[in-house]
């Protein structure tokens, strides 16, 4: 393994559960502009002396804004890392970090707090080799978990030469360290159906009943479900709000359906299923989020290879279903990585942690494509 690869791979290892459990000790839930702003704190404080450190405005309106920690060099090479410091879990059902049996389990331990602990290393490694570097910049988002409009970071990082998402790290069927270049976009689907009232007992023709509406428009949604189809299209109803007694005819609800493809362009298909009335009730079916996605399998094969040359064994190229902040860089940076975070399962769950064994092997998958990155030669 490369000196530099494996010297701060065991650096980052033997901070990366103290660094984890400060994170982890603030609750950070997606919107709340008091707990990113302390989250953020904290990550700034752990970065390299050398950084600059920016609070862009974040995509979403009334947020915290987003942090962009800055290395600068006099080389050439021009490096993204990137992450979120926002969580799911509401600050009732925060937990901080406690260690059972070699796992670091608390809320936003794997999604993702862990992923940015490494990605912290990662940048505080680079401080030695300026030299190579134009730029390494790591963004911290606090949005991602509940973003529904347009991302607005892209046309900053346009044409850097790599970026390296710190999502959760996973196996290959075979044990084999793996990386994510592949995933679906996503998107979430509302159905706001406006029906009629009426009393359910004296007059229940006289209504029009938008959860009827609603629930022909959810078998609708889900006959579009294909996972083995051409565009291995995921569609599933999630969400549905209707009704406020039991004995009024629903007039107004709401269905919510979560929906993934290999391209957003599919999801035309999942709109035009929805019937335009049902029953009386009209309904009205839009795109509310739309993520896209990413295949970046051919042009990151040989950053792959020679990275598993530089730490002496093979990085699978892998595939994930979930939606990323990786996937709205890989149009414009070919050279774009996900997957990168340690270790672990049950994100959004009360058992949600990562395994500390997973630290440093993780740390130097990301070194060694760092590494490749800043000195392959065929790629400026």
């Amino acid at each position: 393994m490369h000196d530099w690869i494996a010297r701060h791979a065991a650096a980052i290892a033997a901070r990366a559960e103290r660094e984890l459990e400060a994170l982890v000790a603030v609750s950070s839930p997606s919107g709340d502009v008091r707990g990113a702003e302390e989250a953020a704190a904290v990550a700034a404080a752990l970065a390299p002396g050398e950084v600059t450190v920016e609070r862009p405005p974040c995509s979403s309106p009334n947020h915290a804004p987003d942090l962009l920690l800055r290395l600068t060099g006099t080389g050439r090479r021009r490096l993204l890392l990137v992450g979120h410091l926002d969580t799911v879990i509401a600050h009732p059902d925060h937990q901080p970090l406690r260690r059972e049996d070699g796992r670091l389990v608390g809320s936003g331990t794997i999604d993702m707090k862990g992923g940015d602990v490494l990605a912290l290393g990662v940048l505080r490694a680079l401080v030695d080799r300026r030299d190579e570097l134009a730029e390494a910049a790591l963004l911290l988002v606090c949005d991602e978990e509940w973003r529904v409009g347009a991302f607005a970071h892209t046309d900053r990082f346009a044409g850097f030469d790599a970026c390296f998402c710190f999502e959760a790290g996973q196996t290959a069927a075979d044990g084999r360290d793996e990386v994510v270049v592949r995933r679906k976009a996503a998107g979430t689907v509302r159905v706001s159906a406006y029906g009629r009232s009426a009393h359910s007992g004296s007059a229940p023709d006289a209504g029009a009943n938008a959860l009827l509406a609603l629930a022909a428009a959810a078998q609708a949604v889900a006959g579009c479900h294909d996972p083995a189809g051409p565009h291995r299209m995921t569609a599933v109803p999630t969400v549905l709000h209707t009704g406020e007694a039991f004995n009024v005819v629903p007039d107004s609800g709401e269905l919510v359906c979560d929906v993934r493809a290999d391209s957003d362009a599919a999801f035309a298909g999942v709109l035009a299923a929805v019937p335009g009335a049902v029953g009386g009730a009209r309904l009205e079916a839009s795109l509310l989020r739309e993520w896209p996605g990413m295949d970046a399998r051919a042009a990151t094969a040989g950053l792959l290879e020679r990275a598993s040359a530089a730490i002496g064994r093979p990085i699978a190229a892998g595939a994930r279903g979930g939606a990323s902040d990786a996937a709205h860089f890989a149009a414009s940076i070919p050279w774009t990585v996900d997957g990168l975070g340690p270790l672990g399962g049950g994100a959004h769950a009360p058992h949600e942690h990562v395994a500390a064994v997973s630290l440093g092997p993780r740390a130097e998958i990301a070194l060694a494509l760092t590494d490749v990155a800043l000195s392959d030669p065929g790629h400026t």
